[in-house]
């Protein structure tokens, strides 16, 4: 395909994305449809979209439309090309520019959210959450994120890790968030592909994910649970630090199907808990609560979740949060810590929702709270360390 080609596809998800579409299931659906097409035009087609989700209102402001074409007319604008070298009418490309889409308009005309591609209920929040910081991590969430791997230390170090992906093509080097951090720089598409990460030597996580766990207080033999656990990537990841008795739990079992797979591949034992009632009666030295939230710290990730979140959706997930940090308090052994997580950005869904707990339900205090943005190099996290006080 031509570099136009591929705008004109990208134009065509984009559009069906605009009509309510997830854009996996777009992006899934086309490929399945245009065989024709290479993993390398499949690659860009894919990174214009996404690019476009994360700079949704800056490239509308610039290509004079939220619709695909707007958005790649301004996508263009941002990356310094001139639409009309692609837009041209031949062969597969988009149609010529209108004469309103000729009209070149800046950024620095551009109201604050619109410049930083931020709803503009979310701005004041953004503000009040992050203070002089703010503007700066709206930055850092509209480009690409970087991808990190875990090294697994029961079976490799970081220098094994490295010097292995090297023999598959893929350069990695240390992050400095977590002692098992690795940002891959070149190769990132042939990680799942690699005997290392099929043989539980390295797995795909955050680097902040990782500092978070890396802060969560364990001491061999302890009883964990990993209360949301999702697919599985904190309970593999805490479990790799000692010999622990891990449980994993999640409101949705079948998010859990992997992680038997995984755990055996990494080496570690983890005990599937699909039902709340197999919990009660254990009290757990370590109770994690990787709730349900915005996942503002992570929208270079998932661009959609931006556009969709509302205040009444936002208002949900923090009543979700309470209740889940209300039942979890006492599944804690005496001298136990819960440990709260999140991958917002947003105060009322990280410290506020602490205070709140704190002075709902007595007796507990907080021993550490840690939160890291996107400006620290990896995903916006939170984590609160609460104890019986």
């Amino acid at each position: 395909m031509t570099p136009a080609a591929r705008i004109s596809a990208a134009i065509d998800i984009l559009d069906q994305i605009n009509g309510g579409q997830a854009a996996e299931q777009v992006l899934t659906h086309w490929a399945r449809s245009n065989r024709y097409a290479g993993s390398g035009d499949r690659v860009a087609i894919r990174d214009h979209v996404f690019d476009a989700l994360r700079c949704r209102r800056s490239y509308a402001w610039l290509g004079g439309s939220d619709m695909g074409r707007g958005l790649m007319i301004g996508a263009l604008r941002a990356a310094g090309v001139d639409p009309a070298t692609l837009f041209t009418g031949e062969g597969y490309a988009p149609a010529v520019l209108g004469p309103e889409e000729a009209v070149v308009r800046s950024l620095e005309d551009a109201p604050d959210a619109v410049r930083l591609d931020c709803p503009d209920w979310l701005l004041p929040m953004f503000r009040d959450s992050l203070g002089d910081r703010a503007e700066a991590a709206l930055s850092a969430l509209q480009s690409r994120a970087p991808v990190f791997l875990r090294v697994n230390l029961r079976k490799a170090t970081p220098g094994e890790a490295i010097a292995e992906l090297a023999g598959s093509a893929i350069t990695a080097r240390p992050h400095p968030l977590s002692p098992t951090a690795l940002e891959v720089t070149e190769g990132a598409r042939r990680v799942q592909h690699c005997a290392a990460y099929g043989e539980g030597r390295i797995e795909l996580q955050d680097a902040a994910s990782q500092a978070i766990m890396d802060l969560v207080p364990l001491k061999p033999g302890d009883r964990v649970l990993d209360f949301c656990a999702g697919g599985g990537g904190k309970s593999l990841a805490l479990a790799a630090r000692e010999d622990l008795r891990v449980t994993a739990h999640d409101a949705t079992p079948q998010r859990m199907k992997d992680l038997p797979l995984r755990a055996a591949r990494a080496g570690v034992e983890i005990t599937i808990a699909e039902g709340k009632e197999k919990l009660r009666g254990t009290g757990y030295d370590v109770v994690l609560c990787d709730v349900p939230c915005s996942g503002s710290g992570a929208w270079r990730r998932s661009a959609e979740a931006k556009w969709t979140l509302t205040p009444d959706r936002l208002a949900a997930l923090v009543e979700v949060q309470a209740r889940i940090l209300d039942e979890t308090c006492g599944l804690v052994a005496d001298g136990g810590v819960l440990a709260y997580a999140t991958c917002s950005l947003f105060a009322a869904e990280n410290r506020d929702q602490i205070d709140r707990f704190l002075h709902r339900v007595p007796g507990w205090s907080l021993l550490q709270e840690t939160r890291l943005t996107p400006l620290d190099g990896a995903d916006g996290f939170y984590l609160a360390l609460l104890t019986r006080a």
